[in-house]
């Protein structure tokens, strides 16, 4: 092992390579080394033709983690779980400058593992019948991008997903502490991510692993139950000297709530204003059920949790998230990926094991477009590249998963009074529509295992069935024709007992639910 600067390690990438870059949203990013390799290619144009190789959504949302990265000619392909963060490479895919491909993230955080183990690739069940499905899209993002990396299978009578693996040239990661040695601990950081097994691929396909700390200690000093990287698989040490390219999570230098170092008092929430948002996350804590285990999607299910505390059913649910983290509470925006006080922190494989076979009780996620399938996308909407991210993963193994959204968008606007729903503003947008420009949840995979699946909207609840989508609730105030038939570009099934959804959702005071668990 030997210690060098962010410049030196940025020297050590060569034309062409595959480069690893790790990190989660804002949480563990390695910036020092991403700024440095950003600088050189400025400065020198070099390296070229790079291919670029992660599993969780990593940035802000602008300049920072991989939209460092972002320079026509520096790379030549990327692979990904997710590109809504990383918004210049999403650009640089649309205007055909790269390849691009979009596979799910707990499927390439494993797959790491499998390259490490050389083994033929990773194969799983994750992806049939969506968009990364080859008899689909196969993940390709544009016209330019025409190789194959995933592969149509049967094992034993059994139709799954062939992942091919990548040599890895170079893995940039992140820590805490390094011993001298090359120990590395993560003990301060927010997550784990795949570090370990990123570290093993690397080192077993001839590659070398440089890892970013922020001190270094005597060799035999670092407790060895929190070493996550041992120095027998790392080549390069580089300590960060500006703090801000060491934040545990962006804008946010140090939290020991998230790393598991101290646990804080989380004060009472407050409660969410009367709005289509609060009615959602009303209608969908009703599905709740005691001692669930739970995914929360970012955005509108977040306010499942913020209606769970208010009811006192809080407690209801052990709270997950796929980069991790169990028990505690999710935190949001550039923390995502992160929990305040959790219970385990899990390496981000495992996490995804855990989703794949079917650990989640109910995952709870959003809902962009819909059509008559039941299919879901939240992968593309006209040329912005999001990317799915966990979302296959997620709902494509919970026991029961449920999309929540407004039933348009664009200027939607509702008021309740006197336990009914009122549109005072009319989406301009429509999202039950023909077909989905993407295909992230599959609608017919969902039927072939008998996935129960629920839609749910602040005026219509919608549940999956062998016939495509069923209405099964209509809020009260509304209108079957005016608000819900004619704000569709499809043609619901509807059910012959078609129910009005609860009227306490509808009025602006606490609905009971607490009190309905402890009778029940």
């Amino acid at each position: 092992m030997k210690i060098i600067t962010a410049a030196e390690a940025a020297g050590l990438v060569k034309d062409k390579q595959t480069l690893v870059a790790t990190g989660f949203v804002g949480c563990g990013s390695p910036e020092a080394l991403y700024c440095a390799l950003e600088d050189r290619f400025k400065e020198t144009s070099s390296p070229k033709d790079l291919t670029l190789f992660y599993a969780a959504g990593i940035g802000d949302g602008d300049s920072r983690s991989i939209n460092h990265f972002a320079h026509e000619g520096l790379l030549k392909r990327v692979i990904g779980g997710h590109y809504n963060l990383a918004p210049k490479i999403g650009q640089m895919i649309v205007d055909e400058k790269i390849e691009g491909y979009n596979f799910p993230q707990g499927t390439l955080s494993q797959m790491f593992r499998d390259i490490a183990g050389k083994r033929i690739g990773t194969i799983t069940h994750v992806g049939l019948n969506t968009f990364v499905d080859p008899r689909i899209e196969g993940g390709k993002l544009n016209k330019k991008t025409t190789e194959e990396l995933v592969k149509v299978i049967n094992i034993e009578g059994q139709e799954r997903l062939l992942y091919l693996p990548h040599d890895i040239d170079v893995a940039f990661l992140r820590g805490s502490s390094a011993d001298t040695k090359g120990n590395v601990t993560l003990d301060k950081e927010a997550l784990t991510f795949e570090s370990t097994a990123v570290a093993q691929a690397a080192k077993n396909t001839g590659g070398i692993v440089v890892v970013q700390v922020e001190n270094i200690v005597e060799a035999g000093t670092l407790d060895p139950r929190l070493v996550k990287i041992p120095g027998i698989y790392v080549d390069y040490i580089v300590v960060s000297e500006m703090n801000e390219h060491h934040e545990q999570v962006f804008d946010t230098k140090y939290d020991p709530a998230f790393s598991g170092e101290a646990r804080v008092p989380v004060g009472s929430v407050k409660p969410l204003d009367m709005n289509q948002r609060k009615i959602i996350g009303r209608r969908a804590a009703m599905e709740l059920q005691p001692d669930a285990i739970v995914n929360l999607g970012i955005g509108m299910p977040e306010a499942i949790s913020m209606v769970a505390n208010e009811e006192g059913i809080g407690d209801y649910m052990t709270l997950t998230v796929e980069a991790g983290p169990i028990g505690g509470i999710p935190a949001g925006g550039k923390a995502f990926g992160a929990s305040t006080n959790p219970e385990c922190i899990l390496d981000q494989p495992y996490q995804f094991d855990f989703y794949d076979g079917g650990g989640l009780d109910l995952a709870f996620l959003g809902l962009a477009q819909a059509d008559l399938a039941g299919n879901i996308n939240v992968s593309k909407f006209g040329t912005r590249i999001a990317g799915c991210g966990g979302f296959i993963n997620i709902t494509q193994n919970a026991k029961k998963v449920f999309f929540c959204g407004t039933f348009t968008v664009g200027g939607l606007k509702v008021d309740v009074e006197d336990g009914k729903l009122k549109i005072l503003s009319e989406g301009k947008s429509k999202k039950f529509i023909e077909e989905v420009q993407q295909i992230t949840f599959s609608g017919d995979y969902a039927n072939k295992v008998n996935q129960p699946v629920m839609y749910i909207t602040e005026r219509a609840v919608f549940e999956l069935t062998k016939d495509g989508l069923m209405l099964t609730e209509i809020a009260p105030g509304m209108d079957l024709q005016k608000d819900i038939l004619d704000q569709m570009d499809i043609k619901p099934v509807i059910s012959k007992d078609l129910k009005v959804m609860d009227e306490r959702i509808f009025r602006d005071e606490v609905m009971g639910l607490g009190e309905e668990a402890i009778s029940a």
